[in-house]
């Protein structure tokens, strides 16, 4: 079985909760105990994020799923791209920042999301792939997670998923906003995991 990290956020700004905790809560309650995951809350803050990686990645995994809310859409976002952009100060021409001064511009995605969509949208759930998950701590996480792994020659291949906003999250706005129960996006990434947990074994038996 992969050995998968699972990384969600706390609240932050004007959110009580965050999306990506509450699909995590409920992913655990149907978790296939026999596959070795381990999950982590992480704080909105880019320097404790790194700490944070660092640490964990240590742990060796086969694959990172990085979790992150998304409000103002419905669908799950399957983030393709981590660029190498941020915190959101600029510098004296007006750039952004990079994460790693002689890190790559950007890290493409080494896992078959577009496959993974299809699997997502079969079973009834919205999904899309995107190609840019912003210039705050989502790409952040994503884009160090890559670069982490890559730096230390470590296995993990990670990736990071938008979830929408829970229903419960939007139910005082003085308008409907764009919404996704979070048994349905945890029901998402259950079969993400599934989707892992079939590619390590093809990749087993290619090496048996």
């Amino acid at each position: 079985m992969p050995r998968i990290l699972i990384t969600a956020f706390e609240p932050y700004e004007r959110w009580a909760k965050n999306a990506s905790w509450l699909t995590l809560i409920e992913f655990t309650k149907t978790l296939d105990t026999r596959i070795p995951i381990t999950t982590r809350l992480y704080p909105v803050d880019f320097v404790r994020v790194r700490q944070r990686l660092e640490i964990d990645l240590a742990g060796n995994y086969d694959y990172a799923i990085h979790l992150g809310q998304a409000p103002g859409t419905a669908a799950i976002q399957l983030e393709a791209i981590g660029l190498n952009v941020g915190p959101s100060d600029e510098d004296a021409n007006g750039f952004l920042r990079p994460l790693e001064e002689q890190g790559p511009l950007a890290y493409g995605t080494s896992l078959p999301l577009g496959q993974w969509r299809g699997v997502l949208q079969e079973a009834g759930i919205p999904a899309i792939l995107s190609y840019h998950a912003g210039t705050y701590l989502c790409n952040a996480t994503l884009y160090l997670s890559r670069y982490l792994s890559q730096q230390r020659g470590l296995p993990t291949q990670a990736m990071f998923m938008h979830v929408p906003l829970d229903p419960s999250q939007t139910a005082g706005d003085s308008e409907p906003s764009p919404s996704l129960p979070a048994d349905i996006s945890a029901r998402a990434l259950g079969l993400i995991v599934e989707q892992m947990v079939k590619q390590s074994q093809l990749r087993d038996l290619e090496l048996a």
